[in-house]
């Protein structure tokens, strides 16, 4: 990779990469997310909670900002011996020069102790192993949109920031509305915001994500 390109996950909101290793039958699941911000750290984290409910340890590392930056990393060990999991899986992520990412490793224990310098190597093999086909994609600005329309105008609206390449970040709706959360390229946005002010009773205005 070029040095001066910053790159970032190319999946959709609501996908995942995912990687699994064996080790002494313990099952090591990572999957890899695109999540611009905390908020979308903390939504990814959840739902791979929730997708395997009956694990051990769902360990993670997260850089929720540019890969070229430390201001917005995080890691936990999730009930591992302290040191053995979260941070070594930073330490591989944070040298990967991937932004915008969140790594969960789901443990299922196979009956074989790992002892603490196993349980390091095998959290940063999964690391490493689930980046290494990981599709990429060049970071480039981008602004959030909050978009509020009728049902009737929702599909409209979901149409067109699509075709501005933005990514819908969520979606909630109250009676007869629908209130979309969304981010699209800055060189895209002037012109969808224009094309969303065409749709009627819509309601657009930016915002700043959580970091």
């Amino acid at each position: 990779m070029p040095e001066s390109t910053v790159y970032i996950p190319e999946l959709l909101p609501g996908h995942f990469h995912r990687n699994e290793l064996t080790v002494k039958r313990s099952r090591f699941i990572a999957s890899i997310g695109h999540t611009p911000g905390n908020a979308a750290v903390k939504t990814f984290i959840e739902g791979i909670r929730g997708e395997f409910p009956d694990a051990r340890h769902h360990c993670f590392a997260f850089n929720a900002g540019r890969g070229d930056s430390a201001a917005f990393l995080g890691a936990s060990d999730d009930g591992e011996p302290k040191g053995t999991a979260g941070r070594p899986m930073l330490n591989i992520l944070s040298h990967s020069g991937i932004g915008e990412i969140t790594v969960v490793v789901t443990r299922y224990f196979g009956g074989t102790l790992l002892g603490t310098g196993g349980l390091v190597k095998a959290y940063q093999d999964s690391v490493r192993e689930a980046l290494r086909d990981l599709p990429l994609k060049p970071w480039e600005p981008v602004t959030s949109l909050w978009v509020r329309t009728d049902l009737a105008g929702l599909s409209t609206a979901l149409n067109r920031i699509r075709q501005a390449a933005g990514t819908v970040s969520h979606t909630e709706f109250a009676g007869e509305s629908a209130v979309i959360r969304a981010c699209v390229p800055c060189r895209n946005a002037a012109a969808l915001v224009k094309t969303l002010s065409g749709i009627r009773g819509a309601e657009i205005r930016e915002f700043q994500e959580e970091e």
